[in-house]
């Protein structure tokens, strides 16, 4: 009888042993992803950044994930544009979002593009699923302007009111598949704009997320050519100049149609 209660005994620790197998198996990427933001975000705060150790943890999850992890398909009507649409429409899949982090996708059909725009006090992770992109960012570069200095413009029917001068941080294209870009409240491109040059999705993660009641609010921008302004006292070299551009806010533009649409990818718990 003894014995017969002890391999009972083993074989229900057997099973709950196969069932925890199963369950850490049957964990998705985006169920991981969830995970290492609830973790990572816990106790940031705007302007947080999180630890390079945290850091890499999102970026490690993010830098394997591919389209099929969050069930697209570059042949799904997201990623196709109709005559009639100029420029494309966006579509943007909402995963998930609290006062600590954001999870989304933003869907892009060829010739699409997200403006210039800011993420205060935000540290953004953006991966790449398929498609190809040009990215364009900047990061402030105050400091280089003399003190008390008021730009002269030279860029037609517009005023040089509110012009902050910006250096250059990425201008290039890019192909999944390829690692996690992230930005910061101070560095790595706070202000982005993104172009498809093919269809593409591209997963964001925001912590923490825009919020207008608290001063996170979305910003738009021109920027124009460092060459165009003039500033008594600063000089820049004629080979840096490339580097540096002039950015003026601006409201968001009438053009830019961005829909939200139902996440059909795996469930997040």
């Amino acid at each position: 009888m003894m014995t017969e209660k002890i391999d009972r005994k083993g074989d229900e620790n057997g099973e709950l042993k196969k069932k925890r197998k199963r369950r850490k198996i049957g964990i998705t990427r985006v169920q991981k992803l969830y995970g290492t933001c609830k973790q990572v975000f816990a106790n940031c705060k705007p302007g947080v950044v999180p630890s390079p150790e945290n850091v890499e943890l999102v970026k490690a999850v993010l830098d394997k994930m591919t389209e099929a992890d969050v069930g697209l398909r570059p042949n799904m009507p997201y990623f196709k544009s109709k005559v009639s649409d100029r420029p494309p429409k966006i579509t943007y899949l909402h995963l998930h979002e609290c006062d600590k982090f954001s999870i989304g996708i933003f869907c892009l059909p060829p010739k699409a593009v997200i403006p210039l725009h800011n993420h205060p006090g935000m540290t953004v992770f953006s991966k790449l699923l398929f498609g190809k992109m040009h990215i364009k960012s900047y990061d402030w570069a105050d400091n280089l302007l003399p003190e008390s200095t008021t730009p002269n413009a030279n860029i037609s029917d517009r005023d040089c009111t509110g012009l902050r001068l910006a250096k250059l941080k990425v201008n290039s294209k890019f192909k999944a598949p390829c690692k996690t870009s992230i930005l910061y409240p101070a560095d790595g491109g706070n202000m982005h704009c993104f172009t498809a040059k093919t269809a593409c999705a591209v997963l964001d993660v925001l912590g923490p997320p825009y919020c207008d009641p608290e001063g996170r609010h979305c910003q738009y921008y021109y920027d124009f050519p460092f060459a165009n302004i003039s500033v008594n006292g600063l000089s820049v070299p004629e080979e840096q100049q490339s580097e540096y551009a002039w950015l003026k806010e601006r409201e968001k533009p009438e053009d830019l149609t961005v829909v939200g649409a139902l996440y059909s990818g795996p469930n997040l718990v």
